[in-house]
């Protein structure tokens, strides 16, 4: 590992850098108090969020099917189900993040379809999001305050002591101490790092947090800090939240409703790929074997299953 200076860099050292299609931060681009957004609470119209018959496939392999779903705004909700039954390409899909083989449907906010956006406009609504990424992805070249302050950089002009100020305030709400400021992802554990990735998708001012597997690789002690600070950001910021997730504890914490995917490749052509959609308390009580046994953690005839389609054929 290099060495790193021991006082936190200067804001004003470094330069804006510009990735993918984000705006530049340049005077006139749009007002200094243009973020954090003001948040206006929509009692009529359309449901925060509608996804309209969602298809998605890569290399051949179709990953999602007619998705329909809506999500009210202040919702928490948490998407589960077993591994490759598409789950994060749902999660990425909603705001583009993956480019698909092939794509079909439409994904609605506020009654704005995002797919029928420009590049610029999809860019801007984008701004309205934060994104706890499974792994963090926190830029390694970079220290924690940095990283934090990135997206501040590119899309407000704030100045170096008021970004210096969110980024303080940041690592004391994800409970980091100032001192994590100057040190690089590398010298952090996974939680801090976690955290620090946590504090980032905050910068903003979110309307909405979308969480990829937040308690994944956590100890028990850790992931229930992570569930804590979901549910403090939805009372303290008033987000919505989507979190994709196979910790059943988790979901059942920090969720008001929990919808459960299935794997395209063990569904007849006409099964719906969502197999519940319900609260907590509801998903206790279903009878579907393939909602029970998720949330138990039971193999049973999936284990027949695998064992039944892997058996070698002999000729008779």
């Amino acid at each position: 590992m290099s060495d790193h200076p021991d006082e936190t860099p200067t804001l004003s050292k470094r330069r804006r850098i510009i990735v993918n299609d984000v705006y530049p931060a340049e005077e006139g681009e749009y007002p200094a108090e243009a973020r954090p957004l003001e948040r206006a609470v929509v009692e009529d119209g359309p449901p925060f969020l509608q996804v309209e018959s969602l298809s998605v496939v890569f290399q051949r392999n179709p990953v999602l099917r007619a998705i329909r779903l809506t999500i009210n705004r202040g919702e928490t909700v948490a998407i589960i189900g077993e591994s490759g039954c598409g789950k994060t390409v749902f999660l990425k899909s909603l705001i583009g993040l993956i480019e698909p083989e092939y794509r079909q449907g439409n994904v609605l906010f506020d009654g704005n379809d995002f797919y029928g956006m420009t590049t610029r406009q999809q860019t801007r609504e984008r701004m309205r999001f934060g994104f706890v990424f499974q792994q963090a992805a926190l830029f390694d070249s970079m220290s924690i305050g940095e990283n934090i302050s990135f997206p501040l950089e590119q899309h407000t002009m704030k100045t170096d002591e008021e970004m210096e100020a969110i980024v303080l305030r940041l690592l004391a709400e994800v409970g980091l101490p100032p001192s994590v400021h100057a040190k690089r992802p590398g010298e952090l554990s996974g939680g801090m790092r976690k955290r620090a990735g946590f504090a980032r998708a905050l910068a903003m001012g979110p309307e909405v947090m979308l969480y990829d597997e937040p308690t994944t690789g956590l100890d028990p002690i850790m992931s229930d800090v992570i569930n804590e600070l979901i549910i403090n950001t939805k009372k303290q910021h008033e987000v919505t939240g989507i979190m994709v997730t196979h910790d059943m504890k988790s979901a059942k914490k920090v969720a008001d409703r929990i919808i459960m995917f299935y794997p395209l490749s063990r569904l007849e052509p006409e099964e719906p790929q969502i197999i519940f959609d319900g609260t907590p308390e509801e998903i206790d009580r279903c009878r579907d074997p393939r909602v029970s046994q998720f949330i138990r953690g039971e193999a049973r005839e999936r284990l027949m299953e695998m064992t039944e389609a892997y058996k070698p054929q002999y000729p008779e």
